[in-house]
């Protein structure tokens, strides 16, 4: 693991003169008018990078008018339906439009509870998968582009050609799930995903990042059960203030933390002094 992060600190060789952010989604699974979670990251004005597909994020893609050939890569944090559901209207949609490269779609790997990104997408899409009828987006013979399963067993760093993706597994319950960076050069943006940080990795993936995407779903009083899957405003702060972050993104909001953002802001920056943010759908930052 040190071995990992030592890595991790010396490997940020590319370039980009233009990073912003997009938030697609900024809710969780609840029908609250907000949808599920997905973020967007441009690299000088291209659309480089989804992380997570949520419920929503497909029309909000449509909305931010980016184009689907210009992905280099697809994350899903994990497999939980608030973050992965529009991921067969992501692939049909893409068989109107001009992209032929093949996309690849990474994930965690599966356990007895969940499958694995490859199992999850011949679940979909395969010889008996529900959207059969697009069976051939899993071989090079596609008629659209072919998609590539890509799961994560352990932490790993994957390079593209305009950014650099460093995947660590975290704990979230029973559901298998990862955290990542992304590295633009000098500029890195953490998404925690869901976790309680038991681990206690994250502070070390978000070492001196520019944003800090932090998954907000559960108050600051929440009980004993949900902390075993989301981190409470307190940690939060903690990872960020050990981690020297630039700025905090709350996202992933739910009906339970809604109406407390003053609260939760002054926990934060009782620990944390930097800049917190609440996210919203549509929200733009630049890195």
């Amino acid at each position: 693991m040190k071995q990992f992060f030592l890595l991790l600190l010396i490997s940020c060789v590319l370039y980009a003169t233009e990073v912003e952010l997009e938030v697609l989604g900024s809710g969780g699974p609840e029908i609250d008018g907000r949808a599920s979670t997905s973020y967007l990251i441009y690299i000088d004005k291209k659309a480089r990078l989804i992380v997570d597909m949520g419920s929503g994020s497909m029309l909000r893609y449509e909305q931010s008018e980016a184009k689907l050939q210009d992905l280099e890569a697809v994350v899903l944090t994990h497999l939980h339906i608030d973050h992965s559901v529009d991921l067969p209207a992501f692939m049909k949609a893409g068989f109107f439009s001009s992209r032929k490269n093949s996309l690849d779609i990474i994930a965690p790997d599966g356990n007895k509870f969940f499958p694995s990104t490859s199992e999850f997408l011949e679940n979909l899409f395969g010889k008996n998968g529900a959207y059969r009828y697009m069976n051939d987006i899993l071989t090079s013979a596609s008629d659209s582009f072919q998609i590539i399963p890509i799961d994560i067993k352990a932490a790993s760093i994957r390079e593209y050609t305009d950014f650099m993706l460093t995947l660590l597994p975290v704990h979230h319950g029973i559901v298998p799930a990862l955290a990542l960076r992304i590295d633009i050069g000098d500029k890195s943006i953490i998404i925690s995903g869901d976790t309680n940080d038991a681990d206690k990795t994250l502070s070390r993936l978000a070492i001196n990042a520019d944003l800090f995407i932090a998954h907000h779903a559960v108050a600051q009083s929440a009980s004993i059960y949900v902390t075993h899957l989301h981190m409470k405003p307190s940690r939060i702060a903690h990872i960020a203030k050990s981690a020297h972050v630039k700025k905090v993104l709350l996202t992933h909001r739910m009906r339970r933390t809604l109406g407390l953002e003053k609260k939760t802001k002054e926990l934060i920056n009782s620990i944390y002094k930097g800049e917190v943010v609440f996210a919203e759908d549509r929200m733009k930052i630049k890195i």
